[in-house]
């Protein structure tokens, strides 16, 4: 049985997150040496994720049905990009939940009226549609990802058993500096046990 790992903390930001927030929801279910962790595990979590990244005010009153959405969304999104990183065919569950978050919130600015002043465009954005907006917005930033130019820099991790993904830069493969010392030394290490072998 995995051990859950307490702190949330436990790795930077992989390359391209801050560009990408799929990236970010894809890694938010971390696998590491002493175990993994889950970001969205909670309501609470949850919350505090989509906080941090700017797709939800700090004092929604998450409920787990909104969060088990993100986690699902997650899922897929994970799916096509292990999927476009393997160059394999993605599994249509999962292009049809994501098409499926795109199509919740409207896209276009409606037009609105102020009683002061006048007409104006703004999306709509109720408080009851606070996830169905980030659904939408990461599903987006996700196809955006895959379609455009940096697809072809999507890689998954190359250090065992980090399972985060990343836009890669120039050779290297690995989410963070951890992931690359640890990948490194495994490498060093199969080097001198097949040296003895021989």
């Amino acid at each position: 049985m995995e051990e859950t790992v307490t702190t949330d903390a436990a790795l930077p930001p992989a390359p391209g997150e801050e560009q990408y927030p799929c990236l970010a929801l894809a890694n938010s279910a971390i696998a590491l040496p002493g175990g993994h962790t889950d970001l969205l595990a909670t309501p609470a979590k949850t919350n505090h994720w989509l906080t941090e990244h700017g797709l939800a005010p700090v004092d929604i009153d998450m409920r787990e049905m909104c969060a088990a959405q993100l986690r699902s969304l997650r899922e897929q999104i994970r799916s096509l990009f292990a999927s476009a990183t393997a160059g394999l065919p993605a599994l249509p569950a999962a292009l049809a939940a994501v098409n499926d978050a795109l199509t919740r919130v409207p896209t276009a600015p409606l037009l609105l009226w102020d009683h002061k002043n006048g007409p104006y465009r703004a999306a709509p954005h109720p408080t009851t549609e606070i996830v169905d907006h980030a659904l939408a917005t990461l599903a987006a930033n996700a196809a955006d990802l895959l379609t455009g130019p940096d697809a072809e820099r999507l890689t998954a991790c190359d250090s065992t058993p980090c399972n985060r993904y990343l836009l890669r830069h120039g050779r290297r493969h690995w989410c963070s500096t951890r992931c690359g010392d640890r990948a490194r030394a495994a490498r060093a290490y199969a080097r001198r046990t097949q040296s003895k072998a021989d």
